[in-house]
């Protein structure tokens, strides 16, 4: 193939995914998702607890815990600090602590006795992991806290906001997206009839809170948010809080997409600021 054929040939395939980018922007201009505020009850959260505040989207979820004011208390469950945790610590909004077996959650029933929230953030890639490790992260570890609070907690009306995946699906042929999809299940099931009600968030491109997001980052969100295939950590965070006070809205089970959490996290804006 000469440079001739090929300069053409790149030309056309630039050409055509110019026009599918733009076919989609028309497809999302406007394309809001409507919010009734009536339901809206901002004091179903007042101790939160997060898992996972140390990862790309649990650092996004502590910075919008901390922010909130509707918000009294955030206990972090981590294997380890960080400065943004620590900060959070020093500003006495934050109570730290340390955890390392996540298939075992008696040692810490006191710290969950009165969470009225889960924000379950914990994960890894898949990428060298057998299916085995990658289930027992995301599958097991949620499941097991899941059912300890509810041995540890009798109150009614709590929420758990699992971060699964664009993607996930039981038929998938990628072993993340099934064992995803797995958890999301198991999860509902589990609360099923307990009071607890799970809302499951399938996040696409995620834009790192301030200070952790390079140029590559930026550049990749300011393409992909405009077709609502991108968004910021900190407002899945904020579609999460909203979430949790629409609860006449999203009962057991609710599974959200990039297009959802988007649109969440700007009412959550609009009713807070």
């Amino acid at each position: 193939m000469n440079r001739h054929t090929i300069k053409k040939v790149a030309g056309g395939l630039i050409g055509a995914l110019i026009v599918f980018y733009v076919a989609l922007l028309l497809r999302n201009f406007g394309d809001e998702i409507p919010m009734q505020r009536q339901n809206v009850n901002a004091d179903r959260q007042n101790t939160v607890a997060i898992f996972g505040a140390t990862g790309t989207i649990g650092g996004g979820l502590l910075k919008a815990a901390i922010s909130d004011p509707n918000v009294d208390r955030v206990r972090v469950i981590t294997r380890r600090p960080s400065p943004r945790i620590e900060a959070g610590v020093h500003s006495g909004k934050v109570e730290m602590t340390i955890h390392k077996n996540y298939l075992d959650y008696s040692s810490i029933r006191d710290v969950l006795a009165d969470v009225d929230t889960v924000y379950w953030a914990i994960g890894l890639s898949a990428v060298g992991l057998d299916e085995n490790t990658y289930r027992e992260i995301h599958v097991d570890f949620p499941v097991e806290l899941l059912s300890q609070w509810l041995e540890a907690s009798d109150k009614n009306d709590r929420s758990l906001h699992y971060v699964s995946g664009s993607g996930a699906s039981a038929k998938s042929r990628m072993m993340w997206a099934r064992v995803k999809a797995e958890a999301e299940s198991a999860l509902e099931q589990v609360a099923e009839s307990t009071g607890v009600r799970l809302a499951s968030y399938r996040p696409a491109l995620i834009l790192p809170t301030e200070g952790e997001a390079h140029l590559g980052h930026r550049i990749m969100y300011a393409i992909f948010a405009p077709i609502k295939s991108a968004v910021a950590a900190e407002s899945i965070g904020h579609a999460m809080f909203e979430v949790s006070a629409r609860s006449q809205q999203y009962q057991n089970g609710a599974v959200l997409e990039n297009r959802e959490i988007v649109g969440l996290g700007d009412a959550y804006r609009e009713r807070t600021q």
